[in-house]
Order: C-alpha cells, then structure tokens, then sequence
C-alpha cells in the first residue's frame, strides 16, 4: 500500500496545494511503502521510521524483506538519505542491487541493534555509501 492509499486525512487529495506531499509527509503513511531498486527489483517495504527525537530528524528506514507472509523476514536499517521518494509510481528506491541487500548488515524482529551506537551508525552509512549525520 502507498502513502496516498494510507491517507486517512485526505492530504494527498489535492496536488501541489502548497500542503503535504513529498516534500511534507505524514510518517505513517510513508510505512508499508514499497522500495525497488533502479533495475525494478523489489527490495520490501518500509516497516518502521527511526526518528533522532533529540535532534527532530529521521534517522533510519526500517526494510523488510524476504520470508513469506511476514515469516522469516529479514530487516534492515537503511539511513535516511539512500532513499529517494519516487513520486510517480508512490514507492522508495535505494540504489542498491539485490544482492547487496541480502548481504547488508540486518537483523530480526527479536533482536534489534542498538541504532543509536554511533560506531554502528558510521557502518551503516559506509555500506549504504551515504554521509553521517552530525549529532546536536
């Protein structure tokens, strides 16, 4: 489902009225966004948004992929900024192959890393290929 299917509010309703759209969007219907690559592969859906509350920014998407059915799902943190909005066709893409992504630092839904580790941050944007966030 896309962001303006999840838009209970109506603010997708009328385009370019000045109001949200993609330069201002409601979180919750940015998740179950799907994400593709640029050679159209499915890469999952946006499972969870990671805000930094101390500094007012989005710091993580969380991804989902793979399993069945929401079973053996693998999740990965993916930075903010290696995802582009594809307005057109109401999805994410992240420049990465498939096969990156399946090797990407991941984890499962009973083990979460700790994302706030800035060690585990500096990782993360290495692999992604994507600037680190300065901290307040």
């Amino acid at each position: 489902m896309n962001y303006v299917e999840r838009d209970s509010f109506g603010m997708y309703a009328v385009a370019d009225s000045g109001g949200p759209g993609p330069r201002l969007m409601g979180a919750d219907t940015l998740l179950g966004n799907a994400v593709f690559n640029r050679q159209e592969e499915d890469l999952g859906s946006v499972k969870e948004i990671m805000l930094d509350v101390r500094a007012g920014r989005i710091s993580y998407a969380v991804l989902s992929y793979g399993g069945l059915l929401g079973i053996g799902d693998k999740l990965f943190a993916v930075p903010w900024a290696a995802l582009t909005l594809d307005t057109d066709n109401k999805r994410f893409t992240l420049d990465v192959t498939k096969d990156r992504l399946e090797r990407a630092p991941g984890f499962d839904k009973d083990n979460w890393p700790n994302m706030s580790n800035q060690e585990w941050a500096k990782d993360l944007d290495d692999y992604y290929g994507t600037q680190p966030t300065p901290s307040p």
